[in-house]
C-alpha cells in the first residue's frame, strides 16, 4: 500500500461530507445536555424561593414544563438557525437534509420534537440510538423520520 494513501471505514457522501458515527454524536449530546441544564439551572432558581420550588399546576409542576420547554426550544432553534447545537459546533458535526436543501421546520418538529419526545416518554427507546453506530449513513431513529443526516462540518 502507498504512503499517501488512508485506510478509514468511514463513509463519505457524494458531497463528499463523512458521517459522523455514535461516539461522536454522543459526546456532542451530552454537551448539549450541560448546556441546557445549565440554561434551566439560571431559567429556574429564582423558583426555588417561591413555594419551595415546587409549585403544582394540576399533574406538572412550572419548574417540570418551563425545563421541558427550554430542552426543546434549545435542539429545534439551534438546529434551525444554526444547523447545529452548541454541542454539534464544538465536536464539528451539522445536520443536513438527504437532499442537503435547507432545514425546514417539518424536518426540525420530527426530529427536534416528536424523536426527541419518543425518546424521552419512553425510556426504553434509548436503545434505539444504537441504530446510529450499526446504519449505513449512521442515522437514528429521528434522523430516519425526518430524512436528516448528521455529517462533519467541513
Amino acid at each position: 500500500m502507498n504512503e499517501n494513501q488512508e485506510t478509514t471505514t468511514e463513509i463519505v457522501t457524494s458531497d463528499g461530507d463523512r458521517y459522523a458515527g455514535f461516539w461522536m454524536r454522543f459526546w456532542a449530546y451530552l454537551a448539549d445536555l450541560v448546556i441546557v441544564f445549565s440554561l434551566n439551572g439560571i431559567l429556574l432558581s429564582p423558583l426555588k424561593f417561591i413555594g419551595n420550588g415546587a409549585i403544582d399546576v394540576g399533574f406538572w409542576t412550572v419548574t417540570g414544563v418551563v425545563s421541558a420547554i427550554v430542552f426543546y426550544l434549545y435542539f429545534l432553534l439551534m438546529t434551525k438557525y444554526y444547523a447545529k447545537t452548541l454541542g454539534k459546533m464544538i465536536f464539528g458535526l451539522r445536520v443536513v437534509r438527504q437532499d442537503r436543501e435547507p432545514l425546514t421546520w417539518s424536518d426540525l418538529i420530527f426530529r427536534e420534537i416528536i424523536g426527541r419526545f419518543f425518546y424521552r416518554v419512553f425510556w426504553f427507546m434509548f436503545v434505539l440510538y444504537l441504530l446510529i453506530a450499526f446504519t449505513e449513513q449512521k442515522q437514528g431513529l429521528h434522523d430516519l423520520f425526518a430524512d436528516t443526516r448528521v455529517v462533519l462540518d467541513r
